[in-house]
């Protein structure tokens, strides 16, 4: 008697999903031309933005598009490391364990308290030394005058009482900016870890947060605090945890900044994504487009002040992500292979795609930013970019499925 062969699906014969497709290529593509401008510095703003000097008839200086930058060799090899040590992981199976390795709860714990108390200590000094960003004459204004009791219009009023609270409490503005990116390490800790049920996952992310050069530069800031981007993670990681929660935290996170206005999109991808049941995925996406609707005619509104959008500033948004992170190394390095590992990644863990979405809304937001205001992009808004990635990274590092209870 014949035995019946059964066939077995595989990591390598499953389809990946319509939704890891799209978001794959969507991620892919705002990726590559972010990118752009680091191989090319000079190539999209040649393209899109008019020579001023030839416009009034005068000789100026031709500066050479394809001329390349400091890093796109760099980018270019690792790449190809990269990609190559993947296709060709299967003659190297040793490679594969350091994706499967973890760390007791215990331990992991103690790493983390730690890391984020040595930072801390290390980092205190900076909180005497006063902010040099012309802006900073503004905000203290703004934070010196804030009264609770006459809350009026537009304007990121949390941010503004945080800083008073903490000048009146520690005679500095600087030492709840300190405390908020000592929460912003550890918050990045536990939403890597809730994503993928493994804690030395958590710990590269936090470990990729902490080496960030604009993290270590605005850390401290009282004029470009990370409190919106704390609240914005911790609203993320509340739909993981305690969804209720979501709203609050993410409308905390508009009132510190209304950029995170423009994130309303990936909070709503990352909720019809997750695993909550679905009618708190209902109610949470629509607490989220009611606050979506309030921002944009409320504190939004006032963001788009343009009257038709400027598509040469639109695609000079893109340009500014070479300069404003050139000092993140990794960063730049990486993004693209990370896109890629998270598509691969979406097979077992469906969070992968909201990771990866994540990546795409905050690159987007650039060059929305630019095209539809007359704002210009900081570094410190690229501190989205910084999490997400650091997140992004920290979910290669483990095999486990979404669909095991997380133990942190």
């Amino acid at each position: 008697m014949k035995e019946k062969k059964i066939k077995i699906k595989t990591e390598e014969t499953t389809h990946y999903s319509k939704i890891s497709w799209a978001v794959f290529l969507t991620t892919l593509i705002i990726s590559l031309i972010s990118l752009i401008s680091v191989v090319f510095p000079a190539l999209i703003s040649d393209i899109v933005v008019p020579n001023g000097f030839d416009m009034l008839g005068l000789e100026s200086y031709d500066i050479d598009p394809y001329e390349t930058g400091p890093l796109a060799g760099l980018l270019i090899f690792s790449n190809v490391i990269v990609f190559g040590l993947y296709f060709f992981r299967k003659r190297i199976p040793k490679i594969s364990k350091i994706f499967s390795f973890d760390i007791p709860q215990k331990i992991s714990i103690v790493i983390v308290l730690i890391v984020i108390i040595a930072y801390g200590s290390i980092t205190f000094p900076e909180v005497y030394t006063d902010d040099i960003y012309e802006d900073w004459k503004s905000v203290k204004i703004a934070a010196d005058s804030f009264d609770l009791s006459e809350i009026n219009g537009q304007g990121p009023h949390l941010r503004w009482f945080l800083l008073q609270q903490s000048m009146i409490l520690f005679g500095t503005y600087k030492i709840i900016p300190l405390l908020a990116s000592m929460a912003l390490l550890g918050i990045t800790y536990l939403f890597t870890t809730s994503l993928t049920k493994n804690r030395f996952s958590g710990l590269i992310s936090m470990g990729l947060v902490l080496q960030s050069y604009i993290f270590l530069t605005f850390d401290t800031s009282s004029t470009y605090t990370s409190f919106w981007i704390l609240l914005y993670v911790s609203s993320l990681y509340a739909i993981v945890r305690f969804s209720f929660a979501n709203p609050v935290f993410y409308l905390g996170s508009i009132f510190c900044k209304a950029l995170t206005v423009l994130f309303a999109p990936q909070s709503i991808f990352f909720i019809l994504n997750s695993q909550i049941p679905k009618k708190q995925k209902i109610i949470l996406s629509g607490i989220i487009i009611i606050i979506l609707s309030i921002g944009f005619f409320g504190m939004g509104k006032g963001l788009v002040d343009r009257e038709e959008p400027n598509m040469a500033e639109f695609w000079v948004g893109f340009a500014t992500f070479a300069f404003q992170t050139r000092f993140d190394v990794i960063m730049v390095l990486f993004l693209v292979p990370l896109v890629f590992g998270l598509f691969v990644k979406s097979k077992e863990n469906k969070h992968a795609n909201s990771i990866s979405f994540l990546i795409a809304g905050a690159l987007f937001s650039a060059p929305i930013l630019t095209g539809l205001t007359d704002q210009t992009n900081q570094p410190y808004r690229l501190m989205p970019i910084i999490i997400f990635f650091s997140v992004g990274v920290g979910m290669l590092f483990s095999k486990v499925t979404s669909k095991v209870t997380p133990k942190i």
